[in-house]
């Protein structure tokens, strides 16, 4: 199964991937440069993670990333409410690719550790997920930090982008 991980800077995609591959969470995380690529063993399904940059100057390489991957993983920082129309953007800016057609998206809202952080409906409203009506959508609130939803994170991937 290939997977690649979009969304803007600092919205918890290098950790997210750190916590599925050894359960570690890293307070002190470096911004990812360009890309990184993890295999991960869950059960008997062999994943393909492509964490991709979320700084402005990558975010041209993200098409190129996702094509043909089983899913695309959206993370977005649901406490930072600064970045939300820039992230729905983006998102929209993406899905609106005819070469990623039909592609299922997860969106995750991470870091609902924090106070401010948005509910899964607060961000199915302010990402405008309901008018993606041409594939898959589905949207969490996880916490890498802390494990939460990842067990659920981990099921939709296995049944939606293995049946692909």
């Amino acid at each position: 199964m290939e997977l690649t991980l979009v969304g803007l800077q600092n919205s918890g995609k290098t950790t997210l991937v750190s916590v599925i591959a050894n359960g570690q969470f890293t307070e002190d995380m470096i911004p990812t440069v360009g890309f990184n690529m993890r295999k991960v063993t869950k059960g008997s399904v062999v994943m393909k993670l492509w964490d991709l940059g979320g700084q402005a100057r990558f975010r041209s390489m993200w098409e190129r990333y996702c094509r043909g991957v089983n899913a695309i993983v959206y993370v977005v920082d649901s406490a930072d409410h600064a970045k939300l129309p820039s992230s729905r953007m983006e998102l929209h800016n993406l899905l609106d690719r005819q070469l990623l057609a039909g592609i299922p998206v997860l969106v995750l809202g991470n870091k609902n550790d924090l106070p401010e952080a948005l509910s899964e409906d607060e961000l199915i409203d302010q990402l405008e997920l309901k008018s993606i009506t041409n594939r898959e959508v589905a949207c969490y609130s996880i916490s890498a930090k802390n494990s939460v939803n990842i067990d659920l994170t981990l099921q939709w991937l296995m049944k939606h982008a293995s049946s692909k």
